[in-house]
């Protein structure tokens, strides 16, 4: 293994420009590799994205070191690219999700016996501060959902859209991607696909519901332009699907008319949904499979947020929390 202090000088003397060389047989690779990703993982667009970006700035480094084929890399190449990254001011979060792209790149190359090993292996990620997610009081959230004028036919689509998101806690790109034979009003669910193509199933509530009913037998026929079959949920006022630049600006556009002040995103009802339903006695389990975690320990983290709710509600209205020992 190379020492530490060997691996930041030879990283720091690594350029970092992009260089033009064709018929990299590595980049081949990275293509076999989306194709797998995409056919056989059916991974999402978004996904996809994230991995053929973070891959391909790491072949742009070894290409810049002179290095045309991944039976060339090493140990030192990795802990190199990895220690640029940090230099460059990098997040530790930035930097772990790029080895965790390598790593299954590496991986997939050692299955196709493109190469002889991974130099990934025992590299750790580096350290990240879990930090407890912004959430919404259910005031805010309130004022938040009243916001759209139902008046109109964009306002009851950004309605039922808030409405169900804060109901199912689905992410953005989950709730776009939604069809309408996705939506089982009768027995009050709803079938999402979340990240690997994994299917949910999420209770409906009864307000959340009102609002998606109105919305399909009232709007969504005026917002469509065409006579042609559209199978989207929620579109645009185009007819086509909404997208999630589209639902971020109608969000951020609603959050400013209801006065708050923090910045909030589409991912912040998702929180909100999450350390609602644990502060009214969710179990975690329950929370989990709703929210689609792979991992119980992605949603204890709202668990710390409900904790330190509950901690400010006692300071406020405790009469001996404050009070000073004498």
């Amino acid at each position: 293994m190379p020492h530490a202090v060997e691996v930041i000088r030879y990283a720091q003397t690594m350029p970092f420009s992009v260089t033009k060389q064709r018929g990299c047989r590595m980049k081949n690779d990275l293509a076999r590799f989306m194709s797998y990703l995409s056919d056989e993982k059916g991974l999402s667009p978004n996904t996809l994205e994230s991995y053929e970006r973070d891959i391909a700035q790491y072949i742009r480094f070894l290409e810049d070191q002179g290095i045309r084929s991944l039976k060339d890399t090493g140990r030192v190449q990795l802990l190199g690219y990895l220690s640029r990254l940090r230099s460059l001011g990098r997040a530790a979060a930035t930097v772990s999700r790029n080895l965790v792209s390598i790593r299954a790149f590496y991986q997939y190359l050692v299955r196709e016996r493109a190469v002889d090993a991974d130099p990934s292996l025992h590299i750790e990620a580096p350290k990240q501060e879990k930090r407890v997610p912004r959430i919404m009081t259910v005031a805010e959230v309130e004022t938040l959902l009243n916001a759209p004028a139902a008046e109109t036919p964009g306002g009851m689509r950004d309605k039922a859209m808030l409405e169900l998101l804060y109901a199912t806690g689905m992410r953005v790109s989950e709730l776009i991607s939604l069809n309408v034979g996705s939506v089982n009003l009768e027995l009050g669910y709803i079938r999402c696909y979340g990240k690997g193509a994994k299917e949910r199933i999420i209770p409906l509530g009864g307000v959340a519901s009102s609002f998606l009913k109105a919305y399909l037998t009232s709007a969504r026929p005026r917002l469509l332009k065409s006579a042609e079959p559209e199978e989207a949920l929620f579109v645009s006022h185009l007819g086509s699907r909404m997208t999630r630049q589209g639902f971020w600006k109608i969000m951020k556009r609603y959050a400013a008319e209801s006065g708050i002040r923090q910045e909030i995103a589409p991912h912040t009802l998702r929180h909100s949904f999450a350390a609602h339903l644990l502060e009214n006695g969710a179990d975690l389990r329950s929370v989990q499979e709703m929210l689609g975690h792979a991992d119980i320990s992605t949603t204890q983290i709202y668990m710390s947020a409900t904790r330190t709710k509950l901690k400010d509600v006692y300071d406020q209205a405790h009469p001996r929390a404050r009070l000073e020992p004498t």
